[in-house]
């Protein structure tokens, strides 16, 4: 590989949420592998942006120039098949600040919202803070896979004034990567009833061999003009703390309503760092995201034959997209509370705990396998060596 992915990057003391909040919560050798960022350095060409912006020394109020877009364009159009526009365009500071703010122009307090739990824990966050009623569709979990309950889907959307759907495509915890068909099941029962569709695809670009992403709006025109597609460099790029995301809404009226909520909220124009790292990443960063995809894919290969080997009784999900991995700890025969003390106090991992994202997570533990190597393999040896005083 041209790019070093088994570099072990020194984080402690550098202001990382995922490694200070550890250093500071956990026993001091605590392995984070919780948050959804990753333990490699991004791309060589986001580097030299950023250093050049640096140099520049003047750090204004900042806005993208059209040659931004047009990367954007290409990026979209080469990898997806999906050609934006610019007017669809609204840059925020993040996908989930761009939820909150979708909540609160497409719906009024008291309307429904929908969401597939277990799902990224943030939705069920956002629609409560905007006093919006919470509607639950459970993914249906059996023979370790997951797939939707059609019939619960429209039911909970026709009897409950549901004005927003949420869909999370690839899906995080759980790693599905939606096939067009159900797609087409839900974004059909969406129109038939007046939904609007909130996807979150942030985690776009991580797709592993056999799957292939879908944007929901691409799907049909009809589509394209009941969605809000929220994209980001920062999970593909490991640019999180520059805060920049790009949403497109086709739809003008849409667009209108969102703009007015994103205004009123206080929030201002997208960081210098943040444009000329997007900019610069997507430019270059096209082999960069194809080798730590195939790396990616290496590190989930042997974390399969080191369960089948060592721990048989937790069993992965299936992988077809993302970094984040989704663990089955039932076969542990413990509960949640005495599981997580467990991976705590005597694996010393700093998992998250399934049940952050719906009841039907319990049991469940999600692992971010973004990392070198060398860190899962101690992870899991230290997993393995804890489990022999619980085995069942």
């Amino acid at each position: 590989m041209k790019y070093n992915f088994d570099d072990v990057v020194q984080r402690r003391g550098t202001y990382s949420v995922k490694y200070n909040m550890a250093a500071h919560e956990k026993s001091e050798d605590t392995i984070p592998m919780w948050v959804a960022d990753m333990d490699f350095r991004s791309p060589p060409c986001v580097a030299e942006a950023l250093d050049e912006a640096v140099k520049h020394g003047i750090f204004g109020y900042s806005t993208a120039d059209s040659e931004y877009f047009d990367v954007l364009k290409k990026w979209f159009d080469k990898r997806f098949d999906w050609k934006v526009e610019q007017d669809w365009l609204v840059k925020t500071s993040g996908v989930i600040p761009a939820v909150y703010i979708a909540i609160s122009a497409l719906s009024n307090e008291g309307d429904g919202v929908l969401v597939q739990q277990p799902v990224y824990h943030p939705f069920a966050n956002a629609v409560q803070a905007k006093n919006r009623r919470l509607f639950v569709n459970e993914l249906v979990f059996k023979d370790n896979k997951y797939s939707i309950n059609f019939d619960d889907f429209e039911e909970k959307i026709a009897k409950n004034n549901i004005k927003i759907f949420v869909l999370c495509n690839p899906h995080n915890p759980i790693g599905r990567v939606w096939t067009v068909e159900e797609l087409i099941k839900m974004g059909d029962i969406c129109l038939k009833h007046g939904v609007t569709v909130i996807a979150d695809e942030i985690h776009q670009d991580f797709i592993y061999t056999g799957y292939r992403h879908t944007v929901f709006a691409n799907i049909k025109p009809e589509y394209k003009e009941i969605s809000i597609t929220c994209t980001a460099p920062s999970k593909t790029f490991n640019l999180a703390a520059l805060q920049l995301s790009n949403i497109f809404i086709p739809n003008a009226q849409i667009r209108k309503k969102f703009m007015h909520q994103y205004k009123i909220s206080g929030m201002s124009q997208p960081s210098l760092m943040g444009i000329a790292a997007c900019k610069a990443a997507y430019a270059g960063g096209e082999e960069w995201i194809k080798e730590l995809v195939a790396y990616l894919e290496d590190n989930i290969a042997f974390l399969c034959d080191f369960l089948a080997k060592n721990l048989p009784q937790v069993k992965l999900v299936e992988p077809q997209g993302t970094y984040l991995m989704w663990l089955d700890f039932s076969g542990f025969g413990i509960d949640d509370a005495a599981l997580n003390d467990f991976l705590v106090n005597e694996a010393r991992l700093w998992l998250i705990d399934g049940a952050t994202f719906g009841a039907g997570g319990k049991g469940f533990q999600r692992m971010n396998i973004a990392c070198p190597r060398l860190t899962l393999k101690k992870a899991l040896e230290r997993l393995a060596k804890a489990a022999e005083r619980i085995k069942t």
